[in-house]
């Protein structure tokens, strides 16, 4: 399906130099933020309190979330479950205060206008736990860049395996650069919006390096810059239609999700942008540096000789 199709070529890689260095300068200013200002982790890394409360009507999250700020919970996450009658407070370690004193300190505060919440659970999560998450966060990240890794090695060549997973990594590295610069909470949702982005990325990776070998079939007598530049041009349409349906799905969670779905969808609505970009201008440009050529996606037909013919494979 298309909504429209492009007759003439972008020359998308005669442009790719400058492209290619505004992802480095973008990548190496990310990396900066991350080294000096860190990331901002949620309580299911660092440690804090878990208080489960219950309500006998529908509870008001917005007026509960802007109690806790006054109480210097700004960074507390607040979300129902199971019913909207239950919710969940995860509160981030104070200095001299217990986990009972927190949950003391929360419930009074809450039913100080109006007493009607009722504290059904308080747990305490160790800073150990947290580290533990974060080990196995980033195990799952090195797992899924090696499949990536293997799965392109695989399916293509070395080349357009090392060229994808740089995109992802920039991808990654970019949205990490995006929350450390702005100090927005990474939690694990956002991690999960991490690790989906890079599926996502590299889909539309292998969508272009498909349409690049078969270009390189159809079209014998076009230079590698001319395939690559007709790969990309006739995908274009198909991008339009798969991202900005997805990007229209995100931003409504972004929109209309409230603060539970809030850096989660901000997450994927970053990755998604970056995830075209560096598909088409860093994927395809580094392919293109390493030198891709149509050998390495087509491999040439060996001749056959007949066995019984003596003058088989003899040579004039």
């Amino acid at each position: 399906m298309e909504f429209f199709r492009i007759h003439k070529d972008i020359p998308f890689m005669q442009r790719a130099l400058i492209f290619n260095a505004i992802s480095l300068l973008t990548f190496v200013a990310a990396v900066f933020f991350l080294l000096t200002r860190g990331l901002h982790l949620s309580v299911e890394f660092t440690g804090g309190t878990v208080l489960e409360v219950n309500y006998p009507q529908q509870a008001q999250l917005e007026p509960l979330r802007a109690t806790l700020g006054k109480l210097g919970y700004s960074d507390a996450q607040v979300q129902t479950f199971g019913t909207s009658r239950d919710v969940l407070i995860r509160l981030p370690l104070k200095a001299g205060m217990s986990s009972a004193q927190q949950s003391e300190y929360v419930i009074n505060a809450v039913n100080a206008d109006t007493p009607q919440a009722r504290l059904q659970r308080v747990e305490f999560v160790g800073p150990q736990i947290g580290k533990e998450l974060a080990v196995h966060g980033l195990l799952a990240l090195l797992c899924v860049v090696l499949g990536i890794s293997i799965y392109l090695s695989f399916r293509f060549e070395w080349k357009y395996a090392i060229a994808g997973i740089v995109a992802n990594l920039h991808d990654v590295i970019i949205i990490l650069g995006f929350f450390a610069f702005f100090q927005w909470e990474f939690s694990l949702s956002v991690l999960a919006a991490v690790l989906a982005v890079l599926g996502y990325s590299v889909n539309e990776s292998v969508v272009i390096f498909d349409r690049i070998r078969e270009t390189f079939r159809k079209a014998r007598k076009l230079t590698v810059i001319e395939v690559i530049n007709h790969a990309i041009t006739s995908t274009i349409s198909r991008t339009i239609i798969t991202h900005g349906s997805t990007q229209m799905m995100v931003l409504a969670m972004l929109l209309f999700g409230g603060p539970t779905l809030h850096f989660f969808s901000l997450a994927l609505t970053i990755g998604i942008l970056f995830g075209i970009y560096s598909s088409v201008f860093v994927a395809a440009a580094i392919a293109m540096w390493l030198g891709v050529k149509r050998e390495d996606l087509i491999k040439p037909l060996k001749p056959k000789y007949d066995r019984n013919d003596p003058n088989a494979g003899a040579q004039v």
